[in-house]
Parts: C-alpha cells; sequence; structure tokens
C-alpha cells in the first residue's frame, strides 16, 4: 500500500516539483510550490466547483425548506415527507462538499514526504524520472530571504486568517444551518446534519488548527495550504458573489402581473 501511495502521489509530485524548481528563474522552490499549488487546483476544480454548487444549492433550498415547514406545520407526517421529497427533487447531497477536502489530504500527506525528502539528505536518485534533471542541493529560500525549511510564524498566521475568511464565506450562505427537526434521523438528513456540523466546526477550528500545526511544520509546506486556501477564496467568490450577481443583472426583466382594476 505504501509502495503504491508512492508511485501515484509522492513520486509524480517529487518530479513536478523538481521540474518546476529547475525551469523556474533563479530556480525558487517557494515560487515552484504556488506553481505546483495552482497545478494541484487545476487538477481539482471539477470536484472543486461540485463542493461550491452543492453549497449554493443547500443555500437556495433554505427557503423552500421554510416554506414546506409552514404549509405543513399542522401534518408532520406530511411535512417531513415533503422535506425528503424535496432534498430528493433538486438532488442535494451536502455530504458531497467533504469531498475536495478528503481528497486534499492524501496530496498534503505526500506533499510533506516530498519537502522532507529534497529538503533533507534524501536521496532523489531513484525517485526522479529520466527526464527530470537532477536538482543537486536545494536552496529552501523562498524569495531570497523567507527561509522554508523551518517552520515559519508569519506564513502560518496568515495561512490561519485567510482559512477563517474561506470558511466563513461558506457560513454566510446557510450551509452551517442543521436541517429540520422533523427529518432528523432520515438518510438525507443525517448528511446534511453532518455537513452544517462539519463547515461549522471549520470557521472556528480550523483556523486555529492550521496556525498551531503550521508552527510546527516547514514553512513550505505552509507555504501550500496558504497558496491553496486563497486559491479557493478566490474560486468561492466568483461562484457565490460575482457570477451570481453577473447573472442577475444579465438576466431578462421580471415582468410584473398588470393590477386588478
Amino acid at each position: 500500500m505504501i509502495q503504491f501511495f508512492n508511485v501515484i502521489l509522492t513520486q509524480p509530485i517529487l518530479n513536478l516539483l523538481m521540474w518546476l524548481y529547475d525551469v523556474v528563474p533563479g530556480q525558487d522552490i517557494g515560487i515552484a510550490i504556488i506553481i505546483l499549488t495552482i497545478i494541484v487546483k487545476i487538477l481539482l476544480f471539477p470536484l472543486a466547483q461540485k463542493q461550491i454548487k452543492q453549497q449554493k444549492a443547500l443555500q437556495d433550498l433554505q427557503p423552500k425548506i421554510d416554506e414546506v415547514r409552514k404549509t405543513y406545520k399542522d401534518d408532520k407526517e406530511e411535512q417531513a415527507r415533503r422535506l425528503m421529497s424535496l432534498y430528493k427533487t433538486e438532488k442535494v447531497n451536502p455530504a458531497a462538499s467533504c469531498l475536495p477536502l478528503l481528497i486534499q489530504l492524501p496530496i498534503f500527506i505526500a506533499l510533506f514526504h516530498v519537502l522532507r525528502s529534497i529538503l533533507g539528505d534524501a536521496d532523489l536518485g531513484g525517485m526522479l524520472y529520466s527526464f527530470v534533471p537532477h536538482p543537486g542541493q536545494i536552496n529552501p529560500t523562498f524569495l531570497g530571504f523567507v527561509d522554508l525549511q523551518s517552520p515559519n510564524y508569519v506564513i502560518a498566521i496568515i495561512a490561519g486568517a485567510v482559512q477563517f475568511v474561506q470558511a466563513k464565506q461558506i457560513m454566510s450562505r446557510g450551509a452551517t444551518k442543521p436541517p429540520p427537526k422533523e427529518v432528523e434521523g432520515k438518510p438525507g438528513a443525517k448528511d446534511e446534519s453532518m455537513a452544517a456540523m462539519m463547515n461549522k466546526q471549520m470557521v472556528y477550528m480550523m483556523p486555529v488548527i492550521t496556525i498551531v500545526i503550521g508552527f510546527s511544520l516547514p514553512g513550505a509546506l505552509i507555504l501550500y495550504w496558504l497558496t491553496m486556501s486563497v486559491l479557493t477564496v478566490v474560486q468561492q467568490w466568483y461562484m457565490l458573489t460575482y457570477k451570481k450577481k453577473k447573472e442577475g443583472m444579465g438576466g431578462p426583466p421580471e415582468v410584473q402581473a398588470p393590477a386588478n382594476g
């Protein structure tokens, strides 16, 4: 299993990073990591789009949920049936919002092993592809003065702050609301409840965890996480704010019914 993990993730990431380090002007490992992060973000783009759409769907679904609860407030059985039918009809799967995070975890672990190898004394000869030149000694300095081999408190704190902004974007759009009590315990509601709980914890816990862990990890690894968080903030802003506003401005004018009399 470890060998499979190395072949599928660790070795490709190592070779891509070493190739970028070779072609980047000045051989700046920090810039190479930023470019690597952008490439990973592009590869995960379809999953990220799906995640954001699911979050947007949960937001758009809330008025319909409130309407059903109001309409059938005296018939709890029918209310529960209508709500579960609504989840099914709208094809909302709250658990899908957790998928990109779960996929990023093995990539993060693989990158940790890669950075430990290239910034340490490990022999890279057996890990490099034939077309990737051996970099020799890696310079761990970013922009000429930031040491990425040691923990960097500034990068860690900035990463935590951006993580808070990223999570707050989601929270402000209602993704932390639990399912109605009338459907608690049912399959669709369990998924929604789990996603709401995880999103709420991410708003406050993830930034703290990012900073605490960042204080003990190499600055290179936290630079990756910071770059990924910044890209996610931009993508969420585009999907949930800019694009929605642009579509609203470009849509057809609303037709009003003539007044009686």
